[in-house]
């Protein structure tokens, strides 16, 4: 019975994400709202008489009933914001969904996910992007977010699943279709690793004014959006705004300057909305990620034969400090500041040192 009730909050009219989180914050859950007055419901901020209304006439239980019959025939799990099932990063962001629909077996709560968008007319640069960073991280436990359109949505998708790593398609639609038609047999075989989400149900088509709300998801359910090739005005560029706007990391790739489908990534770039990487290690590198605990190990075991002794001064003092500042540094090591620049450089392009803003040094 909780469902039905969970379900009919979304079918309110007047009464979007950001108002029924309201109604649940005031009467602790979707069931105590559908129990409350209509003079209880009109003292909460926002419900004026009508939508009060609204909430209490009964089509609105009528119209929930067909999708109660749907989910249970598809075995979807329904995501509602105030359990603890519902994503964590995407619950973080203030105009997430109050519900989602989902179908597969991803954890949705996995500690480390990327977003992957770009132009549905990518080149075989782009796939071939696709394809190296995603095998980068075979060996990692993460999530790969896109949005199951043509072109680079498509090629992170196929990526994933031929490296063994599960991907979750966001969707513009209902989970009863799948579009485009084409992505039908790439959709089905991601359920196996991954899955598919909606805002969605059952019944609504893929209408344009969808997708753009489609992206705040893909945006919000991740630590990372990259965006791997795209056009100034494509779809993808509003996803790295919305990563922006959720204080979220943005990475580019960057392309040609002379490729319209490039313009998009170093545009995001030139105007410092996105870190440009290269590959899988820039984005572990960014994101603190280790991309395999062997890597770290071998690192640590090779410290003596890679620095030589005033390197290695330098690095056992910013590791026993755990972050240190450069004049703090400059005092501990007795060095002049030009030299100790010099020698940070030299450390953090060895991978042993990461710099930080404030001029501040940590070991990775």
């Amino acid at each position: 019975m909780k469902l039905v009730y969970q379900l009919a909050l979304t079918q309110i009219k007047g009464v979007g994400n950001t108002l029924a989180k309201q109604l649940i914050d005031h009467c602790g859950s979707a069931e105590e709202v559908f129990r409350s007055s209509k003079k209880q419901l009109m003292l909460i901020p926002g419900i004026g008489e009508r939508v009060a209304g609204n909430i209490l006439h009964k089509e609105v239980m009528n119209a929930v009933e067909k999708e109660v019959a749907f989910i249970d025939k598809h075995k979807i799990k329904v995501l509602f914001w105030s359990e603890p099932e519902y994503p964590v990063k995407l619950k973080q962001c203030i105009d997430a969904p109050v519900l989602l629909y989902f179908k597969g077996n991803a954890n949705l709560q996995t500690k480390k996910v990327i977003s992957m968008v770009g132009t549905r007319n990518a080149s075989e640069y782009g796939k071939s992007i696709c394809e190296e960073f995603v095998a980068s991280f075979r060996q990692e436990e993460v999530l790969v977010v896109s949005g199951l359109a043509h072109g680079i949505d498509s090629f992170a998708h196929e990526a994933c699943l031929k490296n063994q790593i599960a991907t979750v398609g966001v969707l513009g639609h209902g989970l009863d279709r799948i579009y485009p038609a084409i992505n039908r047999a790439l959709a089905t075989d991601m359920l196996k690793n991954g899955g598919l989400l909606t805002e969605y149900p059952s019944g609504t088509n893929p209408d344009r004014q969808n997708f753009p709300s489609r992206n705040r998801i893909i945006a919000g359910l991740a630590d990372v959006t990259v965006v791997v090739e795209a056009t100034i005005k494509g779809g993808a560029l509003i996803t790295a705004e919305i990563a922006n706007a959720y204080n979220r990391d943005v990475c580019a790739f960057p392309g040609d300057i002379k490729r319209q489908s490039s313009s998009g990534c170093n545009h995001l770039i030139k105007t410092h909305r996105a870190h440009l990487i290269s590959s899988a290690k820039d984005l572990a590198y960014l994101m603190n990620w280790d991309l395999t605990s062997e890597k770290k190990e071998e690192k640590q075991l090779s410290l003596e034969i890679i620095l030589n002794p005033e390197e290695k001064h330098v690095f056992d003092i910013v590791k026993e400090s755990g972050a240190i500042g450069i004049d703090a540094l400059a005092y501990k090591t007795n060095l002049t500041q030009s030299k100790l620049a010099i020698l940070l450089l030299e450390l953090e392009m060895k991978g042993v040192l990461i710099a930080l803003p404030g001029k501040m040094y940590r070991t990775p």
